[in-house]
């Protein structure tokens, strides 16, 4: 029976909701993800965060407090996570952390995910691999995104093309043509097709003073605005190629409120117009750059809203909607699988980006390793 090789993942992103951890075991090239954990942010955190998405006074020092402030919450849910499972630290071979991104620039060269992950090593114990994106980028490519790689080894499939759409804060897309031949990943692509929920989390906490609209139950209330709907989807990003990354950059409050401008909408078409945007970027992003899809399977904080996978599906017709729960990881916790697997391939020295997907010169080593 072979030993089991165990990892911790942690993910926080554009969404800006908490902290997920996922132990999984990866032994013999497997992922399985044995327990979870959750930690939601302080409200002080997630003011701090969006904040340093753009430039404040002092923000250096801010970002670095910041910085060690997110690496004790880190430990604090690994610590948790191991508490309940009733592990030592020892048992761990290592943390694959993606940290807060603040700044996402790839164009120019740079991006920047928070976390101080040298602390994280002392609090935990335990060696800890971080960002996974520079090394991409300074390949010549966008650093983003990272998880088709690992979509590819656990997720391909030998007998159909496959598509995964994670739906965060930035909603992205990878397809997974038939596996013919598992060193080839020309035919895979990767990317971000847009906002996912971010915008529309922003605009319900605005309004109803909730973190997120459950189920769509708000936005199903209002109507869509078609003007509006059709003057934001003709946003330059949407038309651009792959390989493409974004997030809070350029999908923001300030984004919004131009497209708003002065007209006297009611919040809840508003709430419905951003919800059909993010299934409309989808669709569109899908029926540009992928072309015989089997199946798609959604993960992420919208596959549980049941209004925006309805418009999902009347937009991809007979196309079958799932959720990765059904290939055995479930929809909340993909993501940090994923930066557990990452940290694996760093570990063992193998790359872990994809070329064809983030426009990088080759392959390469992601991460940085710290460790215990």
């Amino acid at each position: 029976m072979t030993k089991p090789q165990l990892f911790i993942g942690i993910m926080s992103g554009t969404s800006l909701d908490g902290i997920d951890v996922a132990l999984c075991d990866l032994s013999d090239a497997k992922c399985q993800v044995l327990a979870t954990h959750f930690l939601a942010y302080p409200q002080f955190i997630k003011s701090q965060l969006l904040q340093l998405h753009t430039a404040t006074h002092n923000e250096l020092e801010t970002t670095a407090l910041t910085a060690n402030t997110l690496a004790s919450l880190y430990a604090d849910a690994v610590n948790a996570l191991l508490a309940k499972q009733k592990l030592a630290a020892s048992a761990i071979t290592a943390i694959g952390c993606h940290g807060q991104t603040i700044r996402h620039r790839p164009e120019l060269g740079f991006t920047l995910q928070i976390g101080n992950a040298a602390l994280l090593a002392e609090l935990t114990n335990i060696t800890v691999v971080s960002d996974f994106r520079s090394r991409d980028i300074a390949a010549g490519g966008q650093g983003a995104p990272l998880v088709p790689a690992f979509h590819q080894a656990v997720f391909g499939s030998q007998n159909c093309h496959r598509v995964l759409v994670n739906i965060g804060g930035i909603a992205n897309i990878t397809y997974l043509p038939k596996i013919l031949n598992p060193q080839n990943d020309r035919k895979i692509s990767g990317f971000d097709s847009g906002p996912g929920n971010m915008l529309l989390d922003a605009w319900t906490k605005t309004h109803l003073g909730k973190d997120y609209d459950a189920n769509g139950a708000w936005a199903a209330t209002g109507k869509v605005i078609e003007p509006l709907l059709e003057q934001m989807l003709a946003e330059p990003y949407f038309a651009l190629p792959p390989p493409k990354s974004t997030g809070r950059d350029l999908f923001n409050d300030e984004w919004l409120a131009k497209h708003l401008g002065k007209a006297d909408y009611r919040p809840q078409d508003v709430a419905h117009t951003l919800l059909v945007l993010t299934a409309r970027t989808i669709h569109d992003a899908l029926a540009q750059n992928c072309s015989d899809i089997d199946d798609v399977y959604l993960c992420g904080g919208g596959a549980h809203n049941a209004l925006l996978i309805q418009h999902l599906q009347q937009l991809l017709g007979d196309t079958q909607i799932s959720t990765t729960a059904e290939l055995g990881v479930g929809v909340d916790w993909v993501e940090a699988a994923a930066f557990a697997w990452l940290a694996k391939q760093t570990i063992d020295h193998k790359p872990s980006n994809l070329p064809a997907v983030t426009g990088a010169k080759g392959l390469r080593v992601l991460g940085a390793i710290y460790s215990a």
